[in-house]
């Protein structure tokens, strides 16, 4: 079965408004790229407390959850001993974690045409980023080398949390190495499709019976109501669809269009899109 996919997005910054969110939308890209799809995505501040109990739910689900943030080694970073806690284990420094630290701290003294000196204080200090629960495996990081990991859920049955950085330009392509790595096989190479028309002066509710039947009659096809009370272009409205896999749409989005001229619906312009 194609996995569950969540995402956790760690950081006072987020929930302040200090920073924007861009995780969930590139995480919807990156997902739908392979026909999969995000099923839900939870929000936390820099709370230990908080972030144990988000991470105790995310691998309680077994399902597969990506968490970008938190995983430095400064004093607001906690999510690493927050996985711990939440799966009741030790943190332990990872030797291949340790191996791209160093690695990855000598490059930086090359660069800067200085002596590696291991045993310097912020260079010790800098080993805590692959201090991770123990059982972890690293997720490579192709920019600085400083790994994210990955847990899996004790019940098994193939859930998981994959830690990655908060930065976009680290996170993105650790998410896409996950995917590319551990679920191939759970992409959908199905071509998606999502069509829709703007509907006028019609409820939900009314429209509720024909939506159950269209999805009754079109096995993997799903509708969907948006409505808007207050669009720019089109008042007050219902943006109404289908989507599912391309070969099973035209079929329903006939039935639909039926059902709506039926119904005698004002319609509005269509829209399709590639999932």
């Amino acid at each position: 079965m194609t996995p569950t996919f969540g995402l956790i997005i760690v950081g006072d910054e987020i929930l302040s408004g200090k920073r924007a969110d861009k995780h969930m939308p590139k995480t919807i890209e990156l997902l739908a790229a392979r026909g999969l799809s995000l099923s839900y995505a939870d929000y936390v501040g820099d709370d230990p407390a908080r972030i144990t109990a988000t991470l105790q739910r995310a691998f309680a689900s077994g399902d597969v959850v990506f968490s970008c943030g938190g995983i430095g080694a400064t004093p607001d970073d906690h999510t690493r001993q927050c996985a711990a806690r939440a799966l009741g284990v030790g943190l332990a420094l990872h030797p291949e974690a340790e191996r791209l630290i160093r690695e990855r701290m000598q490059d930086v003294a090359r660069e800067q045409g200085l002596p590696y000196e291991p045993e310097r204080h912020d260079n010790v200090h800098r080993l805590n980023m692959g201090m991770f629960p123990v059982g972890a495996q690293t997720i490579p990081n192709p920019y600085n080398k400083i790994p994210g990991f990955s847990c899996a859920s004790p019940g098994g049955q193939g859930g998981a949390v994959h830690f990655v950085p908060g930065f976009p330009v680290m996170a993105w392509p650790m998410i896409e190495w996950v995917l590319d790595t551990l679920y191939p096989d759970h992409f959908n190479r199905t071509p998606q499709t999502e069509h829709s028309v703007v509907v006028f002066g019609a409820m939900e509710a009314a429209l509720t019976p024909l939506m159950e039947q269209i999805e009754k009659s079109h096995q993997g096809v799903r509708v969907f109501s948006l409505p808007s009370v207050d669009h720019p272009q089109y008042g007050r409205h219902i943006e109404l669809g289908v989507k599912g896999p391309a070969q099973a749409l035209p079929a329903a989005w006939t039935d639909l269009k039926n059902g709506l001229h039926e119904f005698g619906a004002e319609l509005g312009p269509e829209m399709v899109r590639n999932l």
